[in-house]
């Protein structure tokens, strides 16, 4: 074996256990569905519909979802409840296949024509944002790249330290400077830093207030405008960090932060304390906005790349 297959086998590993409530719930459902059905009826239906919601996969997903099986049974004359969960993992593969622009990877790539390429990291206070910052930054800054942190969260004096950390951490420069400044000068100065010190990517962390949805479009208009003096493009992305483990609460989250920014990508964190990992299919349906990470647990490495094929694998695979 190979040091890339023990590499991709610990990925797997902790993917698997991330994903381990969820899937117990999932199949524990899923066995009381078809207790006593030898086919897929109408009532075998009405309890996956249940099933599906209870993961948090959210209604309208779920609805897409049965009306394929449906399609499938009408299709096939007979289904078996024995083929319940192959049919199933094939459908929610093939949603996810059509809501997630881009092949499937495991590594954390940036495009080889833009440097550097700036991410804009938008979210709510405690959903992981700054914690997914310091670990994105972790994995490009392993793969050799030059990493420049903006802390524009200026707003909370523990979201600008707790950067700081992270830099000093992983070894990477963090521009701060310091708590009720400007989030735009912020970003301008890492933005400039990192043309300066030719870096890959520049990431810059942002306040996540969203009771005044005017006040966070606005703070978000201006630092992409500053950011745009140094680079025409800048941002090149917009990153939505949500927490998965509050279920349709980050559909609500995602529902507020798309109609105050152009978010491009999403995050999803702390799957790993949940039995709601049903969310980030019912969010990628939704949105049609590729999640481009999941948190499956506290370690830098438990940041994966989303790889929407390993995810229904691991969702399908029986908890031991």
């Amino acid at each position: 074996m190979g040091i890339f297959d023990f590499f991709n086998k610990e990925k797997k590993e902790s993917l698997d256990k991330g994903l381990e409530k969820t899937k117990t719930s999932f199949f524990d459902q899923l066995s009381k569905a078809v207790i006593g059905k030898s086919k897929v009826d109408e009532e075998v239906l009405d309890d996956l519909e249940e099933m599906l919601v209870h993961a948090d996969v959210g209604a309208e997903t779920t609805i897409r979802i049965i009306r394929r099986i449906e399609d499938r049974v009408a299709r096939d004359k007979y289904v078996s409840t024995g083929e319940l969960d192959r049919i199933l993992r094939e459908e929610i593969a093939a949603l996810l296949e059509e809501n997630n622009s881009g092949k499937d990877t495991d590594e954390f790539v940036l495009p080889a024509n833009i440097k550097p390429y700036v991410i804009m990291v938008v979210g709510v206070n405690g959903v992981g944002k700054t914690t997914t910052i310091g670990k994105l930054a972790a994995q490009f800054h392993k793969a050799g790249k030059k990493v420049v942190l903006g802390a524009a969260d200026t707003f909370r004096a523990a979201a600008v330290d707790q950067l700081i950390i992270w830099g000093d951490r992983v070894g990477v420069p963090v521009i701060s400077h310091g708590m009720n400044t400007d989030p735009a000068s912020v970003a301008f100065d890492a933005v400039k830093r990192g043309v300066e010190m030719e870096a890959d990517v520049v990431i810059i962390d942002t306040a996540g207030r969203l009771h005044n949805k005017v006040g966070l479009m606005n703070e978000l208009s201006k630092i992409k405008r500053v950011m745009q003096k140094f680079i025409e493009q800048a941002p090149h992305e917009v990153l939505l960090v949500l927490d998965g483990s509050t279920g349709q609460n980050a559909v609500q989250q995602a529902r507020e932060f798309t109609k105050a920014t152009d978010v491009t990508a999403l995050a999803i964190t702390k799957l790993d304390g949940t039995a709601k990992g049903g969310v980030v299919i019912g969010i990628s349906d939704e949105f049609k906005i590729p999640v481009k990470y999941i948190g499956v647990g506290e370690k830098i490495d438990d940041l994966q790349v989303f790889n929407k094929h390993e995810f229904v694998d691991s969702l399908f695979t029986k908890a031991k």
